[in-house]
Formats: C-alpha cells, structure tokens, sequence
C-alpha cells in the first residue's frame, strides 16, 4: 500500500483503499486532469425476511409510532430483533419485515453480550490491585474469549504471552495471535513480529517480523511503530536511516505528549537487574515496604514534609507507590490545613486537571492558587499564570500569564519553565523568540519534563531555532516516546523477576528491548548471561546475551561495553579474539572512563593477549584504573606487585646472573680473607643491635607519681583510697584476716 503525506501527517492508516483510487501504484496526482468529486456510495437496503412483506426492500425512511426511522430497529419487540417497513407509514400499512435471519440475530445479540462482559470485566481490572482477583478476571475473560470476541482474545493471547495472571503458553499465545491476525488485528500482526525477531514458538526471521511489524504499523499501532523507529535508527535488519526512524518516532511522540497531563506524566522506574545483584536496592529507587509506613506514620503524626511528600508520591505513582488520587487529596489537605504553601498549590493542580476521584473545578483551583501564589509558592504561581493562560476561571490575560510563569521560572519550578518556553515559540503575549524558547525548553528538560523533550525535539526536527538535527531529534524523540503507558511493563518485568518467574520476566523485557528501552536489552542479556531462563536451549544463551549486550552498549551503557569485551576475551557466545576484546576495553576506557576497562587493558598488556606485550603500558593502566575508582585500588596494588615481581624476575633473566656469579671471583675483588671480614661485619652488626635494644629497656621512664595533695581529711577504715589497698602485702592481709 502506498501512503500519501499531506502536511507532514501520514495518511496511510486513515484512508481505505477504494475501486475509485485507482489501480496500485497509479499516482493521481500526476494526471493533467482533475477527476470528477467521488460520489457517496449508496446505502445498501436490505431485503426483509418474513413478517407481512418477505423479500421486499426496507424503505427508509418510515414511519413507526410517529417517530420516523432511517434504518433498522429492535423498537416494539421484545426478542431484540431488527426490523424495517416495507412502506413509508407503518400504522396505516403494516407491511414489516426482519432486517436479518434469527441466526444473524443471535450472532449480533451474542456478540453484544461478549462486547458488555468484556467492557464490564476490563473495568473491574482497572480499579482492583489484588492479584488473586486479578487471576478470577482473567479466566472470565479467557471464557469471553473463546465466545470470539477480538479485544479479549488480544488481551487473553499476551497475557498468555507474558505470564500475565495466567499460566506462560507461548505457542498458544502464538496461535491466537495468528488467528487474529488474519482478521487483521494491528496488536497481534505487532506480537507475531515480535515472536519472528525474538525467535519466541517459532524460528527466528528477521524478515517476517519486519513485514509483521510494517502491516502492524499500518494498522496505527504505536508499539509497532516504535519499534520499527528503533530498527531504522540502530539498523537492526533494515537499512539505517535516520529521517525514517524520525517518522516513527514522530508520530508515537505525538500520541505520548498529547496524553501526558501538565504535571509531566507519571515517572518511569528503570531498574537495571545487575546493579540490583550488585547493590540492592541502591540504584532501583524503590521504596521498602516499611519506610512508605515510616513516612506514612510520620504523616499520621503531623509531620508536614511527611504528608507533602507522600502526597506527591501517590498523585503521580513510582518508586514502588501505585497512583492514588484519593490518597494524595487527603495528605495534601492535611498539609494544607497546616499552613504549607507546596500542599496548597498541589491541591490546585488536582482540582485544575480534575480526575475520577476528583471533579474539574476551575474556582477550587484557582482559590488554592491564588493562596499559594500569595505566599511565594512558585508552584501556585505556575497554576496562576496557566488560569490567565488559558482562560480557567477568569479572564485570558497574557500579561499576568508571563509574569506569573516568569515568577515561578525564576524559582526554578518547572512548570513556569515549560510555559515561558511555549509563550516564547508561539508568541504568546510576547515577540516570537525561538531563542528564549530554546533556553525555557533546555531549563524544562533538565527537570526530566516530558513536554519539554517533545518541544526540543520538534524544533531540531524542523530546525527551528537550531540548526536542524536529525541525530538529536531522534534522540529525543525516542525519550519522549520511552515515557509512553507501555513504559509501564518495565515495572511488571522486574516485578515478576523477583518472584522468581524468570520466563515470564525474560519475555516482557524481550519485548521491552525490541522497543529500544537500553536499560531492558541489558536486563535481557543479563537474565541470559545468568542462565536462569529456561525458555531458550543452553546453546543459544549466550549468542542471545551478546546480541543484547551489543544492542546495550550501542546506546552508550558501559558495563554492556565490558561485557562484550569479556564475551570475547572468554569466547562466550562467539570465538576467542583478543583483538576485539581488546577494541571493546579501550572504547570503555576512553569514551566512559572506565576503570574496570582499564584494568582488563592493563592486563592484557602484561600478557601479550590481543596486544604486544609491554609492561610499562600495563602499570600505566593499572594506575588510570586505580584513579579512575577507589574501588579499583585493592586490585591495582596486588597487580602491581605481581608486576614488579614479574619485572624483577625478568630483570634478573635478562641479566643471566648465574653466569655472573660464575665469573665473580671474591679472592681477587676482597681479598684472601674476605669470609673473616664478612664474619666480623656481621657480628658487629648484631652486637649493634642488642645493644640499642637493651639502651632502649634501660631509658623506659616509670611512671610520674602524682602531685602531692592537701591531706583528705579522716576517713572510716572502709573508705581507704583504692590505690593504698591496692599496695598493701600479702603479710598485711593476712594480719587484718585474723585480727
């Protein structure tokens, strides 16, 4: 199918292909002459089937009950069967007919039941959190699939697919998916792509997957789209191409910024699976269970940080918290009601946004603004200038808008940030300066705001402002996109991971690392560099692991570098070469620093591996490892005496001391008698050293007896000092014993 852009928009999923398009591959456009307007294609008026008029043509419009319909009815019957007049006046003719056979009928009324379980089931699973119901919902919903019903069968096919509630069956998952992809389901021709380019139920073909993946995004799947970015920008089994990765990219960063809220969207946790072997729970930026308690009983005390806080952590959800705007309406009130500025003006934004625990109300918020925005808070500044902005509950006033926003940029909030940047581009209330916008957006993005990203990446995609940048629109686009709802599927991953279904885990991050999320094609290779996943043979765990570990290293993560390195040093996955290894060692050494790098460099210029031997390049390395990193200064030193006996060794080689020896001749260099010279040196050295040790016994001061002191007055025998009970004698102790 060819597609046709207008404005920079892409047609090809909007538009159905029709017998007035044209033969394939006809270009419309070039004709001399304009075609004639396409007509509306007619109504198609079915034929009735029994009633009073069998086989004659419904009439729309007709009139039933004075109300006058313009195509088929269950209206005056209780069975929910379609009917239709023959004629146009019903009462006075009573010429009717059924619109469809009984056993369409029932196919449309089951089909209507499945669609109001499914809805019904699928709204149940959004509001729940118990995992136990979660599975009861699931296997309801695997009956509604099996009635046909397409949404249930997609949802059904991956959670078979990831584990999810439901037992792993990939080769049933598969099925389905094939199923459903002949009725032309976009979601399942994306996961049989993603089964063909994982090698997941069936042999690995790059080439069916590139084709599943195309016929997915066609379909507008966003997940299709996103990875078909990834593969043109990487050049993973297609050609790279820069401009074609921005196309994908572009069009899921759309969807992303247009369903992200102005609070930045919830965040994204990115939990690396071997820094948490490492070190756990240091870079996951996971709560623990009893800290969340500790704060919460904090809050509970009053402790208005406490509430703030916790109040922030369940409005936008992560770090192990789920969203919850109920819980953070109650800590932001409480906080509120202590006087606390932050608390005022978050109570605001949820009032300003409205959700389904809390109703849009513009006065609300525009009240806890103002009151916020009194007292300094640039957050209620924020939402002051986005009220003038907008028009929300008072008069549009660009003026206070920019000085709202440039009160709180000033402070650094974000928010005012962002906005200062979009007034500047469009200009708002202000001169157009792309310049000032640049700046506004560059502040924004340094607080990780996600509208901030996708206004970068439109301006250096367009080159607005900026000498245009494909590499960096890309680039930022693709972050943009990594924040999307499907970022959502990392937490599961590491959440299944740690319960011990490492299959499970294994399939979402493959998934994940087809996306071109680094932080989960890291995780792939290393569930497989661990062997704890069962779902591949052994032979082809670490061929696997090195692809992903590649794919990591490509976007600049610098443990994947030395993996590679060590995959080749050790022929894990691929065969022995030093050199590569050696070309993987230094690319971590100079562009991140490395210092475990260093250290593998340092030592394969000790041995000669891959490299010509040299020893003075290997110290030079062990001690760029040893300053790269504290850590690194153990290991440093022991190698560095293996080295310097290793140097002194081969010193001594080179020397050939044993012929040296033999050519020494000691009567002639010291004399006849030099054995009794070397005696009596020797013996004067001892003599030296027992007498400084006993000159040393000799100087050791006792000591010093304290001062004399006034005398005590008279004590009881009981209270003598300590110290002159301590020197009486045995002879003494006795007398007292028989006295």
């Amino acid at each position: 199918m060819t597609s046709r852009t207008v404005a920079g928009v892409s047609q090809s999923e909007e538009e159905k292909w029709s017998p007035q398009d044209g033969l394939e591959g006809e270009e419309k456009e070039d004709l001399p002459v304009q075609p004639p307007p396409l007509q509306e294609k007619p109504k198609e008026v079915p034929v009735v089937n029994g009633g009073t008029a069998h086989g004659e043509p419904c009439v729309f419009p007709f009139l039933f009950h004075e109300n006058e319909y313009s195509d088929c009815t269950t209206d005056g019957r209780g069975d929910g069967r379609l009917w239709c007049a023959t004629t146009y006046d019903y009462d006075k003719d009573k010429k009717w007919g059924f619109c469809e056979t009984e056993e369409q009928t029932q196919q449309r009324l089951q089909a209507e039941e499945a669609e109001e379980q499914f809805q019904t089931i699928l709204q149940m699973l959004n509001t729940t959190t118990r995992k136990t119901k979660k599975k009861e919902l699931y296997e309801k919903l695997l009956k509604v699939a099996e009635r046909g019903h397409q949404k249930a069968m997609e949802k059904v096919a991956y959670a078979m697919l990831f584990g999810d509630y439901l037992n792993q069956n990939v080769t049933k998952a598969k099925e389905v998916f094939e199923k459903l992809a002949v009725e032309g389901s976009p979601k399942a021709q994306t996961a049989l792509g993603f089964l063909y380019a994982a090698g997941l139920g069936v042999n690995s073909s790059q080439a069916k997957a590139l084709v599943y993946y195309t016929f997915g995004a066609l379909g507008g799947n966003l997940i299709a789209h996103m990875i078909l970015g990834y593969r043109y920008w990487g050049g993973v089994g297609v050609p790279q191409s820069c401009e074609s990765a921005l196309t994908h990219y572009r069009l899921v960063a759309n969807q992303v910024a247009s369903d992200v809220s102005l609070t930045g969207g919830a965040a994204v946790q990115k939990i690396r699976l071997l820094d948490e072997l490492e070190n756990p729970g240091s870079t996951s930026g996971m709560l623990e269970e009893d800290l969340i308690q500790y704060y919460q009983f904090l809050a509970e005390k009053g402790d208005v940080q406490a509430q703030v806080g916790l109040g922030q952590l369940h409005l936008h959800g992560g770090r192990g918290v789920e969203q919850n705007h109920q819980r953070a309406y109650d800590y932001f009130t409480q906080a509120a009601n202590a006087g606390n500025t932050h608390a005022m003006a978050f109570l605001g934004k949820m009032y300003s946004e409205g959700s389904d625990f809390l109703p849009q109300n513009n006065e609300t918020a525009l009240h806890y603004f103002r009151k916020a925005s009194d007292l300094g808070n640039p957050v209620g500044q924020s939402g002051l200038g986005m009220a003038y902005l907008y028009g929300r509950g008072v008069q549009v006033n660009y003026e206070l808008a920019l000085k709202y926003f440039q009160k709180a940029a000033e402070q650094g909030w974000v928010d005012g940030q962002l906005q200062l940047g979009t007034m500047y581009y469009n200009g708002i209330g202000v001169k157009r300066d792309y310049k000032q916008a640049l700046k506004y957006f560059n502040l924004a993005s340094q607080a990780g705001h996600i509208l901030a990203f996708y206004n970068l990446a439109q301006m250096h995609a367009t080159g607005t402002g900026v000498m245009r940048s494909c590499h960096t629109a890309v680039e930022l686009f693709k972050n943009v996109c990594e924040r999307g709802r499907w970022s959502e599927r990392l937490m599961t991953a590491y959440g299944s991971f740690k319960e011990g279904e490492t299959d499970a885990a294994l399939v979402q991050y493959l998934l994940l690392a087809e996306q071109g999320y680094e932080v989960a094609q890291s995780n792939v290779a290393f569930i497989l560099d661990q062997k704890g996943a069962k779902i591949f043979s052994e032979n082809e765990t670490y061929p696997r692991a090195l692809l992903h570990w590649t794919r990591a290293a490509a976007q600049g993560y610098t443990v994947a570098r030395i993996k590679l390195g060590d995959y080749h040093f050790y022929g894990y996955g691929t065969d022995v070469d030093y050199e590569t290894a050696v070309i993987h060692y230094r690319l971590a050494s100079e562009q991140q620093n490395s210092a475990q790098a260093m250290f593998n460099l340092g030592y394969m210029h000790e041995k000669g591996l891959g490299i010509k031997q040299d020893i003075h390049l290997a110290k030079r390395f062990y001690d760029l490892a040893a300053e790269a990193s504290p850590d690194a200064q153990v290991p440093v030193f022991l190698a560095l005496c293996k080295l310097g006996l290793i140097y002194t060794l081969q010193y001594l080689h080179d020397l050939n001391l044993k012929e040296l020896i033999s050519q020494v001749d000691l009567d002639q260099l010291l004399g006849p008698e030099w054995d009794l010279y070397l005696m009596t040196v020797i013996a004067l050295l001892l003599g030296t050293v027992i007498a400084y040790r006993q000159r040393q016994h000799q100087i050791m001061v006792p000591p010093r007896p304290p001062a004399p002191a006034p005398a005590p007055p008279p004590r009881p025998p009981q209270e003598q000092p300590q110290a002159q009970a301590q020197e009486e004698t045995p002879a003494q102790e006795e007398e007292e014993q028989q006295q």
